[in-house]
């Protein structure tokens, strides 16, 4: 099987990508809330944007609020695209973007839920409550753990900007994930498209470490702008989100297509 690292860096190459397609239907997309409707509706449009741009992706990603909001047709759905990519694509990893976090057996259960129930090969968490609360994602080896650290939202600053020790609090939580909690090797940070310079600087902080950067296109961040500050010295460790760039476009292939190309021109002319 691999690590979450080793799967992913083997897509890369693979697919010669490093545009991520998140899976988020638009919440107008399903009406009713019949459960066969709403599971076999879902499922319906996470195949068609799969099948329409799986050449051109390293990682697929999944907002659980989408489906969950949904109510039990929504993770019925959830599990049968899951079920697609591990029988159709077994080799692009999935990161289930679930910003979970939480004490004790309540971690435990998520993790299981997660990795185990729904096979997320990575999944998003909140550093918050400290390392104690993600141990059960931590202690999966095979595993990924994509731990918010500078976020791309207006309001980020509320918290991140604070200062801790002369440095903002976001820069701890950089160096703690990189020098304390990645002793397996299975961590990744969540670095916003729309704050370059932060992302330099947590290139600077954290070495080769990957980032899972969300932001590009409507929210402000230009993949020049993150390329140049974000690539590793070997051209990879980001994993670049598109979901409303690419699956609100009438020909997705084409949309997934073409800026998979404009991250591969921008990172040669670097």
């Amino acid at each position: 099987m691999g690590t979450f690292s080793e799967r992913l860096s083997a897509r890369m190459e693979e697919s010669g990508s490093l545009l991520c397609v998140g899976l988020d239907p638009a919440p107008d997309l399903v009406f009713g809330d019949e459960t066969g409707r709403v599971r076999d509706a879902l499922f319906e449009w996470g195949r068609q944007v799969i099948s329409q741009t799986h050449r051109f992706v390293c990682a697929f990603k999944p907002n659980l609020a989408f489906y969950e909001a949904r109510g039990s047709g929504g993770i019925a759905a959830l599990e049968r695209i899951m079920e697609y990519l591990g029988s159709e694509h077994p080799g692009i990893p999935v990161i289930g973007d679930a910003k979970r976090a939480d004490i004790g057996t309540t971690s435990e259960a998520y993790a299981v839920f997660l990795f185990d129930r729904l096979g997320f090969d990575a999944v998003t968490l909140s550093p918050w409550l400290g390392r104690d609360a993600l141990r059960p994602f931590l202690d999966r080896r095979e595993r990924g753990c994509v731990i918010l650290c500078r976020t791309s939202n207006p309001g980020a600053d509320d918290l991140q900007a604070l200062e801790v020790g002369g440095k903002p609090l976001w820069q701890r939580v950089a160096r703690m994930v990189a020098e304390e909690w990645n002793s397996l090797g299975n961590c990744l940070l969540v670095i916003g498209a729309t704050r370059p310079r932060d992302l330099r600087t947590a290139r600077r902080l954290v070495g080769d470490m990957t980032f899972l950067v969300p932001g590009v296109g409507p929210q402000g961040g230009t993949l020049d702008g993150v390329l140049e500050a974000g690539l590793n010295p070997h051209g990879k460790g980001l994993v670049i989100n598109s979901s409303r760039g690419v699956t609100t476009s009438s020909d997705m292939a084409r949309a997934a297509g073409q800026m998979a190309a404009a991250i591969n021109t921008a990172r040669g002319n670097r």
